[in-house]
């Protein structure tokens, strides 16, 4: 979790502001999830911290709402471009590969339970 911090704050996600009656702050969880290496066996175990911002309404809260993820047909494409050419295929894993969007919109997010001084992320 401290790693999962220190990418966040070194990526200036956020910034701490006194948070005024005007804007109502959004909840965290920590989402835990494990790598497995080809074999089955563990590879790593990976944490994220997300906001809970399924108590915005759409229209008040926020206007717009896009996940930057490839689509299955790009993937389609790129493996039958390997194939044909007979070219070797690596597995990539993006750390914090979520980090660099832009909003229009300001987040209030509560400051997660256990983080220090350097570590209170409100968006």
């Amino acid at each position: 979790m401290n790693n999962e911090l220190s990418a966040l704050e070194a990526n200036d996600t956020w910034e701490v502001v006194d948070l005024t009656k005007d804007h109502k702050p959004i909840g965290w969880r920590w989402v835990f999830r494990l790598k497995y290496k080809q074999d089955g066996s563990i590879d790593k175990y990976k944490v994220r911290l997300v906001a809970k911002d399924f108590n915005q309404i759409e229209g008040v809260d926020y206007f717009d709402c896009f996940s930057p993820v490839v689509k299955i047909v790009t993937v389609r494409i790129i493996l039958a471009y390997v194939a044909a050419n007979n070219w070797a295929l690596h597995k990539l894993d993006t750390n914090n590969a979520y980090l660099h969007g832009y909003l229009d919109e300001d987040i209030y997010m509560h400051i997660p339970e256990g983080c220090t001084q350097a570590h209170k992320p409100q968006v």
